[in-house]
């Protein structure tokens, strides 16, 4: 298989889950503006969750913008990620619906953690493979902005029962640090279109 084959899939299978997101949010019976405030944290959550799957989409691609060969296990893995990612429609329904309940908000964090999971899993599964930027791959693994993601993740995650807007808050947090370009990609690019 291509990369562009890949990328093309994967753009599909994002585009549907984003798709599938927006579907979720009904207009409010009302035809007042004061009528929307009920649809607020659902909105909220949409918003959210809209930036992670949009976050994990521009990594993504320039992730396999560095990548020369795919094989089966890149493949997988990249299935792995998108099955992760599917689960985030569900996951912002029923945390929107529910006005930001616990359960919902321990699902919620859950499930922003696969796919921190799972993209982690074909970052690894692509520096198996001979690849010809696999030192410049490398550089982006693991990080600080990783490891502090996975703390707030896990954080969250705890905090979910007993204070479910502060583990929204942290969810939010990671996702403003990953909002704004990451610049060990973008040198690595420049360093790749310079060759």
């Amino acid at each position: 298989m291509t990369k562009d084959r890949l990328l093309a899939f994967s753009d599909g299978v994002i585009a549907i889950i984003i798709t599938i997101m927006v579907l979720e949010l009904r207009p409010p019976e009302g035809h007042e503006l004061a009528d929307l405030l009920p649809l607020f944290l659902i909105f909220l959550s949409y918003i959210l969750s809209f930036l992670y799957v949009a976050i994990y989409w521009n990594n993504h691609h320039h992730l396999l913008y560095l990548v020369k060969k795919i094989d089966g296990r890149i493949m997988w893995a990249n299935m792995f990620l998108l099955f992760s990612l599917s689960l985030v429609p569900f996951a912002t329904a029923w945390l929107g619906e529910s006005h930001f309940g616990k359960a919902p908000m321990l699902l919620y964090g859950v499930t922003l953690l696969l796919p921190a999971i799972t993209y982690n899993v074909l970052q690894k599964t692509i520096f198996t493979i001979d690849n010809p930027h696999h030192e410049l791959l490398k550089q982006v693994q693991g990080g600080k902005k990783e490891r502090l993601s996975i703390a707030f993740y896990a954080l969250g995650i705890v905090l979910s029962i007993p204070l479910p807007l502060v583990a929204f808050m942290l969810y939010s947090i990671v996702a403003l640090m990953w909002a704004a370009p990451d610049k060990r990609i973008e040198s690595l690019l420049s360093q790749v279109s310079d060759e």
